[in-house]
């Protein structure tokens, strides 16, 4: 299991580049760029148990 983090500078650039993504995609296809985004940084992960307790740990308190 990965322990490296991102410092907050870090977060922010990559919410900030995030949203700009999600707007970039439109509204039709914000899911598809959503689904093809977590899949490609899953594989960079390399770890699926990981990966799945990030879904679930980000379903908590939507």
């Amino acid at each position: 299991m990965s322990t490296s983090t991102l410092n907050i500078n870090e977060l922010e650039q990559v919410y900030d580049h995030l949203a700009k993504g999600i707007t970039a995609a439109g509204n039709e296809k914000e899911a598809l760029f959503l689904t093809k985004l977590a899949l490609l940084l899953a594989n960079q992960v390399g770890n699926g148990d990981q990966v799945v307790a990030s879904i679930d740990e980000a379903l908590k308190n939507l």
